[in-house]
């Protein structure tokens, strides 16, 4: 009986340690700041700006990440040294009162829900595709919204309001959307 329960309290143990190790072998997912940095930098290959939006055919293409420091240093990082369609990529952190810069993509961080309504006027009818993650932002007159659906980052999309910044955004991207409102909120 003893050498019984010693080898079950082995077996117990050895299954115990197995299962430690597994589960410190399994790695954690993405962060959500990796994911919607990855979708901001991916967007960029699904969008064409009009012309007017570059200054130059090899201006750099701008990110602008508004008070979302942990999104802006994953952009920071996955877009080093990367450019999309001849255009650099450059990523500007703007945070509390500091002005809108010019900018081609412009993620709006729930941290400044506040603003956003101001945000998102000082774009409208430009060539900017503004991304948030704040509810209701597509009827502010964001362009996409990120939401998280059972722990998974997805994203709608307003058809309307890239018109009106002469945006034009592949049916490739309009695919993959959770939500493509056609019509002005």
């Amino acid at each position: 009986m003893r050498r019984l329960l010693l080898q079950a309290g082995l077996a117990v143990a050895l299954l115990a340690g197995v299962i430690g190790i597994a589960s410190a072998d399994v790695p954690e997912g993405p962060s959500e700041a990796k994911v919607k940095a990855t979708f901001l930098f991916k967007f960029t290959s699904y969008v064409d700006w009009p012309s007017i939006a570059f200054e130059q055919a090899d201006a750099p293409l701008v990110i602008c990440v508004v008070d979302a420091d942990e999104v802006a240093s994953e952009l920071l990082r996955l877009t080093a040294g990367r450019s999309v369609s001849g255009h650099a990529i450059q990523v500007k952190r703007v945070s509390g009162g500091d002005a809108i810069v010019r900018s081609h993509v412009l993620f709006v961080g729930t941290a400044a829900s506040s603003r956003l309504g101001r945000i998102l006027s000082a774009t409208r009818n430009q060539p900017v595709l503004t991304v948030t993650e704040l509810d209701d932002a597509l009827a502010f007159g964001s362009v996409i919204n990120f939401v998280l659906i059972d722990d998974q980052v997805r994203f709608d999309v307003s058809l309307p309001a890239a018109e009106r910044g002469a945006l034009k955004i592949s049916s490739r991207l309009l695919s993959v959307a959770r939500q493509v409102v056609t019509v002005t909120p």
